[in-house]
Parts: structure tokens; C-alpha cells; sequence
């Protein structure tokens, strides 16, 4: 059975999942494709799979490091369900580069919860968000996050609220001093900036809701019951729970605002639903029940691939 194979964690699990996550990767990016394949095609592509697979790396360490699930396999094998989902988030590579740095501020943000070296986390998660917002404007509501990580972690000190920013313009700086060099002129963010969009028309291809449909519905499920179980975890343990579900909420603000719709803007959901539907499937006791749950992600893009 799936759960118990995923419920114990192996270097198997990782080894499988990037083996799934290299097929849907070809099929996604090549299907439909105009270009010719050179060795300057392949050196990109390659060099955006390892972009998704640093990002799969980074996300399994540091959940796995806070403790954020237990010790299993599960969030590996959500998030490359995820990806067979919604294969739309394999199309823009640069949103899979502007979710692997926002994977790696999460990685900085999470691990406030010990008190070590607060500044230099601060500093880095602000460098990382404003990384990810120049190559994705929409990434910008990440950096909320930051601030309401130091309220959860009970960060108090004021001067740890301009560490962040320094970190953002740090960025700014560098690349607009680059810009200077290179072309003479004053690039900045304000270039790249974007009103939000409400035209949802691109939904309207029936494999992408159904995917869609699939997706937000069980994270809604599995979300209900991994915060009805807020009570019953450790106080210290609450704050980076509260920290996931805050994630997801920003994560649907983007979804929602963003101005440029091509459905690759949900992979931003894709971390902090993997955390929350692992809790959910370590809580559920009938084992046939989560066997189910699992299936249907796993045939639900088997059922696109039919219409």
C-alpha cells in the first residue's frame, strides 16, 4: 500500500519522487513544443529541473528540521502529486525560480523558533523574498510573512524589524547597480511592478478546474482538521503551525491578486498544503480511508489526461 510505504523516511522515497517529478518535468515542457532541441535548448531545461529540484530538496530539509511533520514521506509525495495536478506550474521557469527562493526564506523563517542568530535569518529571508520578487512581482506578499513570523516567535526587539528590509534592499541595490553598468539606465522593481488582476478566464480550461477543484478542496479538508489538532500539540510547537497556515493564506492572496494568470502561480500553495495534508494523513486512523485520499490525488491526473 502507498501509505505504508511512504509512512517511514527513505532515500527510496526521494529517489522515486525525482524519477516521477523528471517525467512529468519532460512531458510538461516538451508537449506541444515548436522549438528546435539544441544543446543550448538542453542546457536550459536542465538547468531549470534542477531549479525544481533543489526546490523539492530545500522543502524536504527543512520540514524535516522544524519538525513540521513526522518522520515520513508523505510531503515528498504530495508535492509531486501536486505537480501532476496542476502541470501548469512546470510551464514558467520563472516561477519555479521565484518558488525555490521563497522556499529558501521559509527555510530562514521556520527556524527562528530556537532564537539563534535572529538577525542574520532576518537579513537572509529578506534577501531571499526580494530575489524571488524580481523574478515573480507577485512574491512580494511573501515578505508580510516575515513580520508575521517575529509576531508568532515572539520577536519583539525593534530593531529586528529593519533587518528584513535591509536584506530586500540589499537586492535593490545590487541590482540596480548592475542595470547602471550594463545598460546605463536605472532598472528597478518599479519596472517589473504590477497592478493586481481579478480575470480569472484562464481557468476556464476544464482539465485545469478539475485539477484546481481537486487540489483546494482536500487542502481545505485536510486544513480544517491540522488546526482543529492546534490544541493538542506543545505551545512551543503551535508557533510554526501557525506560521503554515499563514503561509497558505498569503500563498491564495497571490493566487487570487496576481496580475499574470497561467495557473504556474500555484505552486506557491504546493509547500504549505504539502505540510498540511502530511499532518492530516499521520492523523487519520482507518488506513483504507487514507489509501483512498491518496489514490484520488494520484488519479485525478490519470482522469485529465481522458478528457
Amino acid at each position: 500500500m502507498i501509505t505504508r510505504f511512504f509512512s517511514t523516511s527513505r532515500p527510496i522515497h526521494l529517489v522515486l519522487i525525482t524519477l516521477v517529478v523528471i517525467l512529468l518535468f519532460v512531458v510538461a515542457r516538451t508537449v506541444g513544443l515548436n522549438n528546435e532541441i539544441d544543446l543550448g535548448y538542453l542546457l536550459f531545461e536542465s538547468g531549470v529541473f534542477l531549479v525544481l529540484f533543489a526546490s523539492i530538496v530545500v522543502f524536504s530539509f527543512f520540514v524535516s528540521k522544524n519538525t513540521l511533520t513526522l518522520d515520513n514521506g508523505y510531503k515528498l509525495l504530495f508535492f509531486a502529486l501536486f505537480l501532476a495536478i496542476v502541470p501548469q506550474t512546470l510551464m514558467n521557469s520563472n516561477t519555479l525560480l521565484a518558488n525555490l527562493f521563497i522556499i529558501l526564506a521559509l527555510r530562514r523563517l521556520f527556524s527562528l523558533k530556537n532564537n539563534l542568530r535572529v538577525k542574520k535569518k532576518l537579513f537572509d529571508a529578506g534577501f531571499w523574498v526580494a530575489l524571488a520578487t524580481y523574478f515573480y512581482f507577485g512574491a512580494v506578499l511573501f515578505f508580510l510573512l516575515i513580520f508575521v513570523a517575529l509576531l508568532v516567535f515572539s520577536i519583539s526587539r525593534i530593531n529586528n524589524l529593519i533587518v528584513p528590509v535591509l536584506g530586500f534592499l540589499t537586492v535593490l541595490i545590487i541590482l540596480t547597480s548592475y542595470s547602471i553598468i550594463t545598460t546605463g539606465n536605472y532598472g528597478s522593481f518599479l519596472e517589473i511592478a504590477q497592478l493586481p488582476s481579478y480575470d480569472y478566464s484562464v481557468y476556464n480550461d476544464i482539465g485545469l478546474v478539475i485539477g484546481l477543484t481537486i487540489l483546494i478542496s482536500f487542502g481545505i479538508w485536510a486544513s480544517f482538521f491540522y488546526i482543529k489538532s492546534f490544541k493538542e500539540k506543545l505551545k512551543t510547537a503551535k508557533s510554526v503551525h501557525y506560521l503554515v497556515i499563514l503561509n497558505v493564506m498569503i500563498a491564495m492572496i497571490l493566487v487570487v491578486t496576481t496580475p499574470k494568470k497561467d495557473g504556474s502561480e500555484f505552486i506557491f500553495l504546493f509547500t504549505p498544503l504539502a505540510i498540511i495534508m502530511s499532518n492530516y494523513l499521520e492523523g487519520v486512523s482507518e488506513r483504507w480511508f487514507a489509501e483512498v485520499f491518496i489514490w484520488l490525488l494520484i488519479l485525478t491526473p490519470v482522469a485529465k489526461l481522458m478528457l
